[in-house]
């Protein structure tokens, strides 16, 4: 191990943000640079001012100034995608090489550019010893509670008062609102490429059940339920037995959990073919209903659980 660590190149050290000052740059002007680096390729790799830019993004990240997907009324979902953002996390990984990282005495390697997040008892956020990761360019509120062992990779947004529990994951990109409660094991996939495309959000207040997955630019509306074991992705309809309607993606917009929706697993029978002389059902996810007084109770665990971490 003392062998390894003389032979390191000193140009390959985690890269920290406290070694730029990203206050010189304003956003616009760091929108440009970024742009500018990533359409050159290659050829920035060992470019000191695209390094700059790529940190000062990092930084603009990780204090919540920028995000890959930003709220927008405007928009026809509500979000608005901010292609350059991504292009510029993408650009991390094009000037990045692969550096042995610090670990608490654990071998990593990894893309010098995105070493592991470190914090203080100050900025408020909880993490429990026990095997979690958050890496650079991730934003991470006050309040959050992480719960090991948990992931949150570069470019995600998690807000205020979420609580991300064990072997939960949150993936490059994804956005996450307030007083979430990613459950246990479940997975919010993350949307890096391509560039122009939505990656997940979970709105305020939802509840994410153990074992949910939810991928490919999925949007959950505020409020909204998921129970365990629900399974979300862009090929998947979802059976609103409330309004009796079929919610899909199109070519234009993800699919969209409405708000307060209650979503349970559910399956639909094969009609036709060896799947109906089978006795076969395809796995369908079904709204039950609409989130009530009832439901919220509960729900009321979650918010005696977070009150309780403050």
């Amino acid at each position: 191990m003392r062998r390894a660590r003389e032979r390191r190149d000193p140009h390959l050290e985690p890269v920290q943000p406290e070694l730029i000052d990203s206050d010189c740059m304003t956003i616009s002007e760091l929108e440009e640079s970024i742009e500018k680096y990533f359409a050159a390729g290659p050829a920035v790799s060992s470019d000191p001012e695209a390094m700059a830019a790529f940190l000062a993004l990092r930084a603009a990240l990780e204090r919540g100034e920028v995000r890959s997907a930003s709220p927008d009324a405007a928009a026809p979902t509500g979000w608005r995608v901010n292609a350059w953002v991504k292009r510029g996390i993408l650009l991390g990984f094009r000037l990045g090489a692969l550096a042995e990282l610090p670990g608490g005495g654990l071998s990593f390697v990894d893309k010098h550019t995105y070493p592991v997040r470190h914090f203080s008892a100050s900025d408020g956020i909880r993490i429990v010893p026990g095997g979690s990761a958050i890496r650079s360019g991730a934003y991470i509120a006050r309040g959050v509670s992480c719960i090991p062992p948990m992931f949150i990779n570069a470019g995600a947004y998690v807000d205020e008062g979420t609580m991300v529990d064990s072997h939960a994951l949150v993936g490059s990109c994804a956005q996450v609102g307030k007083r979430v409660h990613l459950s246990a094991a479940a997975q919010i996939g993350g949307v890096l490429e391509p560039v122009n495309a939505s990656p997940v959000v979970i709105e305020d207040d939802v509840l994410v059940g153990g074992n949910c997955g939810v991928y490919e630019g999925t949007i959950v509306r505020k409020g909204a339920v998921l129970a365990a074991g629900t399974i979300l992705t862009r090929g998947t309809p979802v059976y609103d037995l409330v309004n009796g309607e079929v919610l899909r993606a199109s070519d234009e917009s993800p699919l969209i959990i409405p708000e307060n929706a209650v979503v349970v697993p559910g399956s639909r029978a094969v009609t036709k073919g060896k799947g109906q002389e089978w006795g076969l059902s395809l796995y369908a996810p079904v709204i039950v209903k609409y989130r009530d007084d009832k439901t919220d109770l509960s729900t009321m665990l979650e918010q005696i659980v977070r009150l309780g971490m403050k």
